[in-house]
């Protein structure tokens, strides 16, 4: 029961039992302060909104233990665990008791984050923070987030120039012998690299003339897992020029005992890091590309293709393994056919249509 007790100093302590049955309390310099404590306190014990300030867990315990409940996949996984030890644990907010932390200081974090990482970046890490708090409250061990209205820099994405097909076909040129299809493959389906490293023959109908999208590999090579979302699931039509590529590629470098369609000199399958770096990007110098081409680049060279031909922001969606349009149109929109014309004949077209029905009416 909770109750208050006058000390010699003359001053108030209002005594009481948290929900866990722990004795707390709190020292006032009125009596009647020390009365409303006690009765907020009770009403929140009542309502199940009652939040102990005494927890001396701190920011970077909690969230390590709320990453470690989160369903994430060994990739997301390791890129939390980077974000919580580098710019959680390596900042003062870390050692902060989570339900001592105020919104100034998480704003002064932001600032001093800025200056280190990129505007995504950093909206990532606070978007974390904001999780980390949100499990919290729901854990009754803070009252309220602090993770609100921050001022945080503007992301400006730098608008994508996609690789023509000329480009492409320069950085095919330019890999090795092994290798050369996987670019074709790539630029041609608007693959993933893991997609593509996971690539087995029985995935590949040449007589139907479509790819099945089942699998991609893991970060080190060693195994095959699921996409990374059930949407990422897809058949694809398989043009001609990537069977071609593919005919001739199983023809001189016949598929692994498993099926693997692309692997290395000693019959392993590619680890992505080693690809990126010790073919691909050699492989983009020696074809004179933009510095900073990644394989990514024939991913967007793929959707650029599509909706410069006419192809739909949702069936574009489809073909990569998008969840939905939106971030297709927010990525690529500028790449949509302009056709003035069409824009002006549309204008156009309304305005008489409704100057001749007033003027019927009239």
């Amino acid at each position: 029961m909770s109750h208050i007790q006058k000390r010699a100093d003359r001053r108030y302590r209002a005594r009481w039992l948290d929900p866990d049955g722990r004795e707390r309390s709190r020292t006032f310099t009125r009596k009647a302060d020390a009365e409303r404590h006690l009765t907020a306190v009770e009403g929140a014990k009542l309502s199940g909104a009652y939040v102990s300030d005494a927890n001396p867990v701190t920011v970077s315990e909690y969230a390590r233990q709320w990453a470690a409940t989160r369903p994430h996949r060994p990739t997301t996984a390791v890129r939390v665990a980077s974000l919580i030890d580098k710019h959680i644990d390596g900042a003062k907010i870390g050692a902060r008791r989570l339900s001592a932390v105020r919104n100034s200081e998480v704003q002064a974090w932001v600032t001093d984050r800025s200056r280190v990482l990129s505007p995504c970046t950093l909206r990532l890490l606070v978007a974390l923070l904001r999780s980390v708090y949100a499990a919290a409250v729901q854990d009754r061990l803070v009252a309220s987030s602090p993770v609100t209205r921050l001022s945080v820099p503007r992301s400006e994405r730098a608008r994508i120039v996609p690789l023509t097909v000329a480009q492409v076909q320069a950085l095919a040129d330019a890999m090795p012998d092994r290798c050369r299809a996987m670019v074709i493959t790539q630029a041609g389906l608007g693959l993933r690299v893991a997609e593509v490293l996971a690539l087995r023959l029985v995935d590949v109908d040449f007589l139907r003339r479509t790819v099945q999208i089942e699998w991609q590999l893991s970060q080190d090579g060693k195994r095959r897992v699921p996409p990374k979302t059930p949407r990422s699931r897809r058949t694809l039509p398989l043009p001609s020029v990537v069977a071609e590529a593919l005919a001739a590629h199983v023809a001189e470098f016949p598929p692994a005992v498993d099926g693997s369609l692309f692997t290395t000199a000693n019959g392993n399958l590619w680890r992505q890091e080693h690809y990126g770096a010790r073919v691909f990007t050699p492989a983009v110098r020696g074809a004179g590309l933009p510095a900073g081409t990644t394989s990514h680049d024939l991913r967007h060279h793929y959707a650029s293709v599509l909706l410069e031909a006419g192809e739909s922001v949702v069936a574009v969606a489809e073909r990569l393994g998008h969840e939905n349009a939106t971030l297709v149109l927010k990525t690529y929109g500028h790449l949509m056919p302009d056709n003035e014309d069409r824009t002006r004949r549309a204008i156009d077209d309304a305005w008489s249509d409704g100057l001749q029905t007033a003027s019927d009416r009239g």
